[in-house]
């Protein structure tokens, strides 16, 4: 059967890799990851016939930055900071990721800047300063009361005194990343500047961070409170974030790039906003590209939980708009370790991996996530993530998950010659690439033969989603179908949540796209070619299966 992905939008048929720069590869010995040290690991990632085979690499922040939140609090747009290299060290990653087929996704943080900023420095330095309104400055309600109850994102108010002026400046998240203001068009111009910037240098596309906050309420109204443990949820953040500005601004950013219709943009905004994270794709077609939606991500593992919402995502996505699969991010917790919980946690990562290539939906892949990669076991001297220190050990924090990636078992992982700057996962010299390289069995292999089956199926890259409610509770079937004129590929998807055999029956009332078919992958693979019956068919403990149906 003839293959369509030539005829989709890259991002469709693509499966993009997240690379956490301090912790893919050291090049120079410092122990933290840089830009030539990705560049030396392509050929893993495309390029070789015993590669990963993935189509784009999302490069977390590598602007010049204080680091206060680990690269979100940009310095300067339109630089590399010097612990991951230069410009130059960008353009040859870029020219050798796109010689392989590899296109670069940038982050790209629209809501704030560092306080280390140039505009934030002039904007503070005067209340007459020309950058004055570039970020949100008002007055206090007393001398030590700030203007409302806004609460930021990691904890106390959203609002900070500055000595100097006598004004408070919002920020959303730490008091280090004062929030910009998008109402005022030369904040909108200079933002669309560096879009420029890197798109002239080869960029395909922007991962936009914490887009729903774009938009606040300038009258400065107190959010409605309500009960909860931490200071942020204790309030409904009704006039802080998704306001309409926010879809202003991104309606006008997807028109700044019209005569680039290959660049990307992919959002991330909170699962509570208002219609949920798919009001940002607008009308499908003029906002965002992708919206993640993090509920699957942060869901345990239960079948009934992830049934309702795998349709909800699918369904919210208007015609047009695109959806995004994750399960692992640098945010959190690796789902290895999340999904594990209770069970057997290779035998549920390696489900979940079936999942994430056989939903419909570009599947985003974490780096280390197709090694079974676990949390580290960090200390707290360890530690070097302010958020995670702050809430230590109540909360796991974000630096577990951000362990360097282990190439082989010599010192230090393959990872640098040096100290890592985090100390490297637990199960370092089992779970790495030269490791699992050549074991037909181990996690790397069920990813790259998950990732070409994919690649292989037009039902599995473009094909619709279509639930199948049959079979014992503890399993989650669907179908994806794909139908071109006389012509019809049909994929039956089936995973066992339980540590238990499962025996499914498929009634005859259920709409099927065929009764029989042939098992063309399993997460056991020793039922590979086997024969399927729609009737009566048994499923090992956590095993998930793909059958080509006839």
């Amino acid at each position: 059967m003839f293959l369509i992905h030539s005829e989709l939008p890259w991002w469709q048929s693509a499966v993009i890799y997240q690379i956490y720069p301090w912790s893919f590869q050291d090049s120079n010995g410092d122990g933290i990851g840089d830009l030539p040290g990705i560049t030396s690991r392509l050929d893993y990632l495309k390029g070789t016939p015993d590669s990963l085979g993935i189509d784009a690499i999302w490069l977390s922040p590598i602007y010049p930055s204080p680091m206060h939140d680990f690269g979100y609090d940009v310095m300067d747009y339109c630089d590399i900071d010097p612990r991951f290299g230069t410009l130059a060290d960008f353009d040859r990653l870029t020219s050798e990721a796109h010689r392989r087929g590899i296109r670069i996704v940038m982050d790209l943080v629209l809501n704030h800047t560092s306080d280390q900023h140039p505009w934030f420095l002039e904007s503070r330095s005067s209340r007459t300063s020309a950058k004055r309104d570039w970020y949100y400055w008002a007055d206090g309600k007393s001398a030590h009361r700030p203007p409302n109850n806004w609460a930021a994102r990691f904890g106390g108010s959203a609002w900070t005194q500055d000595r100097q002026t006598g004004q408070y400046y919002l920020h959303s998240f730490l008091r280090e990343q004062p929030d910009l203001n998008w109402t005022n068009p030369a904040v909108r111009d200079a933002l669309f500047g560096v879009v420029r910037f890197w798109l002239e240098r080869g960029v395909d596309g922007f991962r936009l961070d914490a887009i729903n906050w774009l938009g606040k309420d300038t009258n400065w109204p107190n959010n409605p409170r309500r009960l909860a443990w931490r200071s942020y949820y204790r309030q409904v953040h009704r006039y802080d974030r998704d306001q309409p500005q926010a879809h202003e601004a991104l309606r006008a950013l997807r028109a700044f790039v019209k005569d680039r219709p290959e660049t990307v943009f992919v959002g991330e905004a909170s699962s509570d906003t208002p219609g949920g994270p798919a009001a940002f794709y607008g009308t499908g077609s003029d906002e965002l590209h992708e919206v993640f939606d993090f509920r699957l991500l942060r869901s345990p593992w239960q079948p009934d939980a992830f049934r309702r919402l795998i349709l909800e995502s699918d369904r919210a996505v208007p015609l047009g708009g695109w959806p995004p699969v994750v399960f692992s991010n640098h945010d959190q917790s690796r789902h290895i370790d999340r999904y594990g919980k209770g069970g057997d946690p290779v035998r549920r990562a390696r489900a979940a991996a079936l999942l994430l290539f056989t939903l419909r939906g570009t599947p985003f892949v974490y780096y280390g996530e197709e090694l079974g990669l676990r949390d580290g076991t960090l200390g707290r001297s360890d530690l070097r993530d302010p958020y995670t220190i702050r809430y230590w050990p109540w909360k796991k924090g974000r630096d577990p998950a951000r362990t360097p990636m282990p190439w082989d078992a010599e010192l230090q992982a393959g990872f640098t010659t040096g100290k890592p700057w985090l100390p490297l996962s637990r199960d370092w010299r089992e779970t790495n690439v030269a490791h699992e390289q050549w074991d037909a069995g181990s996690m790397l292999s069920l990813y790259k033969r998950l990732i070409r089956l994919k690649k292989e199926s037009n039902a599995l890259t473009a094909g619709t989603y279509q639930p199948v409610d049959a079979g014992p509770k503890e399993c989650v079937l669907y179908q994806r179908i794909f139908q071109a004129g006389s012509r019809t590929e049909a994929m039956l998807i089936a995973v066992n949540f339980s540590s238990q055999v499962q025996t499914v029956s498929i009634p005859t009332t259920v709409p099927m796209h065929g009764r029989v078919g042939t098992v063309t992958l399993s997460t056991d693979a020793k039922r590979e070619t086997e024969r399927w019956n729609a009737e009566r068919f048994q499923m090992g403990p956590d095993e998930g299966i793909v059958v080509r149906l006839e």
